[in-house]
Parts: structure tokens; sequence; C-alpha cells
């Protein structure tokens, strides 16, 4: 299965500008633009500094927020950015339509403002812009900080959620709010698509919560009864009846006769749920399609609004090429500049006791005919034992000392086959060919001890050397069938991107949803729904 090539864009990060160890530097505030006066404003109002002083004074900011209201102000000689003479400008309409929309589709109301939304009643209600002398004071300052407030939960996310203690070591996106209120007061409003949390993928997993939210209002998601442990074709009752409702509700089955048969067109819609779930495409309601269908309505809105909330984290737009492995969905997908999918393929991950971190790195190794260095735990708890046991243990596996550790020999039955890719890291995380090929038609795929199986080795091998006119498919097989370790150097190297996303909106506009196979969905949903 294709994934939508705007979800990715959320992944890409561009690690020549950020690192995990990046420090913020200090800002200068902004001085006074005094040379702003009634006729070059865009606002022939004006406030007094020292009531937005006192103003700040008596408000729970952050201190950034702080400063961000005091430059805004500076820069534009304290004029009024969402009143002018005739009342009540656009880019204000336009604010409390984009933090009324958030609050509406994620449900949110951290940001509730009970005195502006008072105002914004009476605005609606008397059909005119004005707003009494005495209030626009208040209402002016309001609306710049309620600003900061939307404006940091629905672009740059959550900041009390530390993503690295959710097991997220991707650097959070960066978003200059300050540029944003400037584009919004001085474009009169026009133009914010620009500055949507991150892509149209975003909105596309906005646009099918909609849908979501439509049918948990109705309360049409009922559960599925029955004692049979399996449903296929040819079986009838009433659970039929309810399994024909419940996809007709979701869009995988066309169209509902209404009978209570089993046939030919219910394992067309079954294959389409179990395959928008990454499931055995059986056509057969067993115990885990079941299960799945059994999941309340709230459980994935809830996934929803967490996986948006990722995607508000991280940066978009990659130029070059790419690699992207979803772990939930155990895929790696190959992107070349502009965003183009050339190909996807299979992965096995990390299991639950040693699973595979989120971060991203740069590929600048192609090793074929690799040696396996055993890893100090696998040597301790596997290895040593082993050759306890058995004095020819390292000759049947194929070993040998090197120094004081053991390596694996290069070969067909190297646990990491034919060929590695590195891109170094702290977590010594790489992608590699694997002799179990067996693994990779499993529809659950965490095997492994944190590194990476790619089902295609030679295919990735290929693309990623595909502009070094010193490679080609022949070269590339006989190197790694030589038995001889040969590094090669990635020319220039190629972003990876580890990610962990358990629902997104797939290029036929399908909603997926993966198992949450860490436990990173069910930790978030504790934080952001208390």
């Amino acid at each position: 299965m294709k994934m939508n090539s705007i979800f990715v864009l959320a992944l890409v990060i561009s690690i020549l500008s950020w690192s995990c160890q990046e420090k913020s530097k200090a800002v200068k505030p902004v001085k006074r633009a005094v040379e702003i006066t009634p006729e070059l404003a865009t606002s022939t109002l004006f406030l007094d500094s020292v009531t937005v002083q006192q103003y700040l004074a008596a408000q729970k900011l952050p201190d950034s927020t702080r400063q961000m209201i005091v430059d805004f102000y500076n820069s534009r000689n304290y004029s009024y950015a969402w009143f002018d003479t005739s009342g009540v400008a656009e880019q204000a309409i336009q604010l409390w339509n984009l933090q009324s929309n958030y609050i509406e589709y994620s449900r949110d109301s951290s940001i509730y403002n009970a005195y502006l939304q008072g105002w914004a009643d009476s605005v609606y209600a008397n059909g005119n812009k004005a707003v009494p002398a005495a209030d626009q004071q208040r209402v002016e300052l309001e609306l710049t900080s309620q600003f900061f407030k939307y404006a940091s939960k629905a672009y740059v996310g959550d900041e009390s959620l530390e993503a690295k203690d959710l097991g997220w070591f991707i650097p959070r996106r960066k978003v200059d709010l300050r540029a944003f209120l400037d584009s919004l007061v001085n474009d009169n409003g026009k133009g914010v698509d620009t500055y949507e949390p991150v892509n149209r993928q975003y909105r596309l997993l906005r646009d099918a919560l909609q849908t979501y939210f439509t049918l948990q209002k109705e309360g049409a998601w009922d559960s599925l009864h029955t004692k049979a442990k399996k449903l296929s074709i040819g079986d009838t009752g009433e659970v039929v009846l309810q399994l024909k409702k419940r996809l007709a509700l979701t869009k995988d089955l066309a169209s509902n006769d209404g009978s209570n048969l089993f046939d030919s067109s219910l394992v067309r819609a079954i294959k389409h749920f179990q395959h928008r779930y990454g499931l055995k495409e059986d056509g057969v309601v067993g115990g885990t399609t079941m299960a799945e269908m059994n999941r309340p309505i709230d459980y994935r809105i809830k996934q929803m609004l967490v996986n948006m909330e990722r995607i508000r984290w991280v940066p978009a737009e990659p130029k070059n090429d790419y690699l992207l492995v979803n772990i939930p969905e155990y895929r790696l997908h190959a992107y070349e500049a502009g965003n183009k999918l050339v190909f996807d393929m299979n992965v096995v991950v990390g299991s639950t006791t040693h699973s595979t971190v989120i971060f991203t790195g740069d590929l600048k190794y192609v090793v074929f005919s690799p040696y396996w260095n055993v890893p100090p735990g696998i040597l301790s708890k596997e290895v040593l034992p082993g050759i306890k046991r058995d004095k020819n243990y390292l000759a049947r596996h194929n070993m040998e000392w090197n120094g004081g550790n053991v390596r694996q020999k290069p070969g067909k039955s190297n646990s990491l086959g034919l060929v590695k890719f590195l891109f170094p890291n702290n977590y010594n995380i790489y992608l590699h060919d694997t002799p179990s090929k067996n693994l990779f038609n499993e529809s659950k795929r965490d095997f492994s001890h944190g590194c990476i199986r790619v089902s295609e080795p030679k295919k990735l091998a290929e693309w990623i050397l595909r502009n070094d006119s010193s490679w080609n498919a022949a070269l590339i097989e006989k190197a790694m069938n030589s038995g001889r370790e040969q590094f090669v150097t990635v020319k220039p190297t190629l972003p990876v991107f580890i990610g962990y996303f358990t629902a997104w909106v797939d290029r036929e506009g399908q909603v997926n949803f993966r198992d949450d196979v860490y436990g990173h969905d069910k930790v978030l949903m504790q934080k952001m729904f208390k």
C-alpha cells in the first residue's frame, strides 16, 4: 500500500539546520518603530505602551509570549492590529474563525477565552463591527494574546508534551509565530494557509476526523456480537447484518443490500477494511479483524488527534531524495526530489522489548558482504553461553573472535544478510538484509533487536547508488555475494527518517490505522486526554 506523499512531508527533517542538541539563541528585543505614523500605519488607532505593559503584568503568560507581544507592538509603534476607524478589521474575523475551527476539530478547550467569545457573539449577533471605545483596548490586547495561545497549540503543538519523554527523538518543528502574526495582520488575513500546521496530510486527517465526529454523534458505531470464532463467506445471521452496517459506515462496503448473507461483496469489503488496518487480507472476520472492528469510535478519534499532534511537531518540505520508515506500518518508502514516491517495501522492526528508536539520520555508507559485529547484549546472553555449551559454536555459526569481541563472517547465513545501510547514530540502528525472508510475509513484523530489516535490499542498493557511474545492477549483485566486506560512500548523503504514525490518509483518500506496537499512542493519549 502506498502512503500519501504529503504525509511523508511531516517526517522530513533538515538535519543541516537542526540538531537534537541545538541550543536556543537569545533573541534581541525589537526596537520601537517610531517612524510609523498615523499616515503610514495600517490603522490610525494607537495604543499607549504603558497600557500594554499593564495588561501583560496582569496576565499569566510565558516570558517568550510576553516578549513577542511587546516586539509585535514595538514593530508597529503601538498601532492597533485588529481594529481600524471602521471597527473590527478583517484579520480579526479571520483569526477568530481559525481558532474557533481549531477548538472544534481538536476538542481542545484549553485556549477558550470566555471574554472574547462574548465579544465575538455580540459582533456576529448585532451584524456590525462597531466596538465601544472603552472595550477596544482590551479586545485588541486579548486578541493578540489569543493569537499566540492558538498558534502555539495549532501550529507548534502542545509544548507541555516533552517529545523525548514520549520516545520521539526527531527535533521538534520551530515556527516563527511573530512572522505568522505579521503576515496575518499586514495581509488582512490572506495567505494564512502557508502557515497551516504542517502540510496537506494534516488537513486530510483533520477532514477525516470530522467524519468520525459525525459517526460518534449519530451513535451508529455498535460492537459486533457473535459466539463464532470467525465469520466467512456463506455464513448468515444477525451479526452479518451488523457487519454490513458497520462496513457501510466506513465506506468499505459500497452498498448495503440489507441481507444477512455473507456474500462475495462482503468478502471484498472485509479485504478493503483489512487493507486499511494493515491486516492479513483474507476476507475472513477472525479474532484480529473482529478486535479492530470493535475498537470504540472514541478510541479512533483519539488516535487521529494523537497523530495530528505528532504531525505538528515536525518540519516539512523535503527537497532531495530520502527514505522513510513508518514503524507501525512496517514499511519503508523511497522518495525522490519533489516528493515523488518511487517504491516501498516491507520491513521488520524492533520487538516491543527492543524497540526501534524514532529519530533521523544521514545514510553515508552501503556495506556489501558485511561482517556482523555481535552487540554486547547478544554476546553476553546468547553467544558466550553458547560457546560454553558447545566448543564448535563459533564455527557452526560462521563466527570468529575479533580482539575481545565476536563477529560473524560475510555470507548468506550472516545475520545482516548480504548488505547493510549505515546512517551513523547513537542508537546503533541501521537498515540491513536478512537470511530470514519468511518474516516479511507476517502482517505484524516486530521481531528484530532494534535494527530494521528490509525485504528488497538489492533494489534499495540499486536505487541509492543509481547516480554513481561506478555501480550497476550486475556489480551490486557481485559485491553482495563476494564474501569480502566492502564499504561504499554515498554521495550526497541520504536522509533517513524513522517515524511513528498509527493513523493517516493514503493516496486513495482512505483513512489507515495501525496497531500501537510500542504503546506510544497510549502514553500520549494519557497526557492529551486527562
